[in-house]
């Protein structure tokens, strides 16, 4: 599967936290705490760390604009939703079932 599925893919699971990051602020602190982790992993990183500064300014904005920029269809959403720092907060299983079924509809097309 290519970057069509991924993105296809990264943007769904993206609505799905939107629609409940409202009323999951727990949320906001887990992506935190992804983005401390994943900053001490890769402290080696300049372009990494330069992505997870760009997120944690995005954290510290409204909920509103948090979700308006997780769920942006443009190049912008898209390149910030490949490291996006809500892992975990979507089950496992969901997250499974999103991606057979985009795999299943791009088989289809």
């Amino acid at each position: 599967m290519g970057h069509e599925y991924q993105d296809r893919v990264s943007l769904e699971l993206a609505r799905m936290i939107a629609a409940e990051l409202p009323q999951r602020p727990e949320w906001i602190v887990m992506a935190l705490d992804n983005l401390d982790r994943w900053t001490a992993r890769n402290h080696d990183a300049p372009g990494l760390l330069r992505c997870y500064a760009e997120w944690r300014a995005i954290l510290g904005r409204p909920v509103e604009e948090v979700c308006r920029v997780l769920t942006e269809k443009s190049d912008e959403g898209q390149r910030l939703r490949q490291s996006s720092p809500f892992a975990g907060a979507i089950p496992y299983a969901v997250v499974w079932d999103v991606k057979r079924r985009v795999r299943d509809e791009q088989n289809a097309a």
